[in-house]
């Protein structure tokens, strides 16, 4: 009897912390993504030292300055659900002078098997109006976006691109020179053209595996070609600069095109 009840009791104790075990959730377990974006030119590499390009309308260039923001970014999954990366850790500016911000180290990815992402190029209408004193790191106009805010029309310029070409018109410093800073997110108290982009791009045919503890690197190419040869062909002869006019619709439209996936590797 004794030990019938013994057995009771041990057969009742097991079943307790088999659901204990099961209410308690599994701890997470995560990696890193490194995204890597390769500014290009075509099948060139982009240069800043005066290499001459040449577009779909024969024109030739050479460019002196890309930037762009990337921000809001999520990993897609097989199932059709994402990894939203925080909004607070979700904002970078991508610059061809700056090696170092080319690199973008996303932490605490949980550990599974992504086929795509998506991000945004500019900066959405909630950031773009938030209290000031809250947009740090890349988003501070006064520090790292210096160059990158119209003070006057108080936004954030989404895209630069500056160069010189045989092409352009002499402006008023003597110089043929080339500017399209495009901004523009729909407006605050006034409407206003809403240039921002979403890219959707996928891992095929291979896919990202983020493992725990492990580093999964993509590269994203950027290819300056697209933003005179996409949507809408882009003449430098007849739109030397362009930032908050109807045409920087056309440009965001182009850009919107000039990103797609290279290798996808864990280290």
């Amino acid at each position: 009897m004794k030990n019938s009840l013994l057995s009771v009791m041990s057969v009742f104790f097991f079943i307790l912390v088999l659901i204990a075990c099961h209410d308690d959730p599994l701890e997470p377990e995560y990696g890193s993504v490194q995204l890597r974006f390769d500014n290009v030119v075509g099948a060139s590499d982009l240069k800043l030292d005066g290499t001459t390009y040449t577009n779909g309308s024969g024109e030739p260039f050479s460019v002196t300055k890309l930037n762009y923001f990337v921000s809001n970014i999520k990993l897609k999954k097989a199932d059709g659900s994402s990894y939203v990366v925080p909004q607070d850790s979700s904002y970078f500016l991508v610059m061809e002078s700056n090696a170092a911000s080319q690199s973008i180290l996303l932490r605490n990815i949980p550990a599974d098997e992504y086929t795509g992402i998506d991000f945004v190029v500019g900066v959405d209408s909630l950031r773009n109006t938030m209290d000031i004193a809250k947009r740090t790191g890349a988003l501070d106009p006064g520090g790292l976006a210096s160059g990158m805010y119209w003070d006057w029309n108080s936004g954030y310029i989404f895209l630069k691109l500056e160069g010189t070409s045989a092409k352009a018109p002499v402006d008023a410093t003597g110089s043929r020179n080339f500017m399209y800073h495009i901004g523009l997110f729909g407006g605050y108290k006034t409407k206003t053209i809403n240039n921002l982009k979403t890219i959707q791009l996928a891992f095929n045919p291979q896919t990202a595996q983020v493992v725990v503890n492990g580093k999964t690197n993509v590269q994203i190419k950027a290819d300056v070609l697209k933003l005179f040869d996409g949507v809408k062909p882009l003449s430098i002869a007849k739109s030397p600069d362009i930032m908050v006019s109807d045409s920087s619709r056309n440009v965001a439209n182009n850009y919107a095109t000039m990103f797609s996936v290279g290798t996808v590797q864990v280290d």
